[in-house]
């Protein structure tokens, strides 16, 4: 039985445990608060890693998917540059598979980017991102770039158009790039499953179709019968910053992967019904 040590179980990586257990790995998920029968792991912390080792047999394969808790630069340092280097310092043999963000990408004219397309993010964020895959990749782990993730209980958009707090932003041209819970953790597995043949890769873990912010509302607001939210700005200061780009998963495809929920607007219904307001 091979042995995953999951890094961060939070929305993703909960589910990426569950799909594990059922592949038949023996998976180890950690937690800051090491709650919910984790185990406790303060990533940023070198001696709380090797506590872990000490405690646990040498797994197979780590994911790095701890979030920064909404925390801004510093929190960013500290859970992926230096969370990055300290499970390569304490586990410097196991593969590592990173989760990092499709918004290093900083694209703007609604072109389609892949993997080999310029990643040059503006905000400080992205470029901590950048340090930390590129500490990846040197040593022969593998990346995984997420879209905007959503699912059972959580989608951004959705919420706000029940809400009655969406907009259209202008002429809603800004191409929206996402990905379900259950498909993100899914790709995760499959990059523990075959990091032999896939080190030292990036890869795009998002859906197939992206679609504009405003063809995004008109499918949403078909299929749950409300009507257009208004037009507005642009909202210069979303966290991920503004992009205009349709983010491409075939690298993953070609490899062998493929989603469950290729649509986002084919989930949508039992999406709006899983949301609490």
């Amino acid at each position: 039985m091979k042995s995953l040590l999951v890094i961060g179980a939070g929305y993703v990586g909960a589910e990426l445990v569950r799909q594990a257990r059922s592949a038949g790995w023996n998976t180890l998920p950690c937690t800051r608060s090491g709650e919910d029968d984790t185990i406790a792991l303060d990533v940023s912390d070198l001696d709380s890693l090797a506590v872990v080792k000490s405690e646990i047999t040498a797994p197979d394969v780590i994911v790095h998917c701890a979030s920064s808790g909404r925390g801004g630069e510093e929190a960013y340092r500290a859970v992926f540059e230096t969370g990055v280097s300290n499970i390569q310092s304490v586990f410097p043999n196991t593969p590592l598979i990173f989760v990092s963000s499709s918004s290093v990408y900083a694209q703007i004219e609604g072109e389609t980017v892949t993997e080999d397309s310029p990643s040059e993010p503006t905000r400080e964020t992205g470029k901590i991102l950048k340090r930390s895959e590129a500490l990846v990749t040197a040593n022969k782990g593998i990346v995984a770039r997420l879209s905007g993730i959503y699912g059972p209980g959580r989608s951004v958009l959705i919420k706000k158009l029940l809400k009655g707090e969406a907009q259209i932003e202008e002429d809603g041209r800004r191409l929206i790039n996402q990905i379900h819970q259950e498909d993100a953790a899914g790709a995760l597995l499959f990059l523990c499953q075959n990091h032999h043949r896939l080190q030292d890769e990036v890869f795009n873990v998002t859906d197939s179709n992206p679609r504009s912010q405003k063809a995004t509302y008109e499918g949403l607001c078909a299929l749950l019968e409300l009507p257009l939210p208004p037009v507005g700005k642009r909202d210069l200061n979303r966290k991920r910053g503004w992009t205009h780009k349709a983010v491409s998963n075939q690298k993953l495809v070609s490899a062998g992967w493929e989603p469950r929920y290729p649509d986002f607007l084919k989930a949508g219904v039992d999406i709006a019904q899983s949301l609490e307001l």
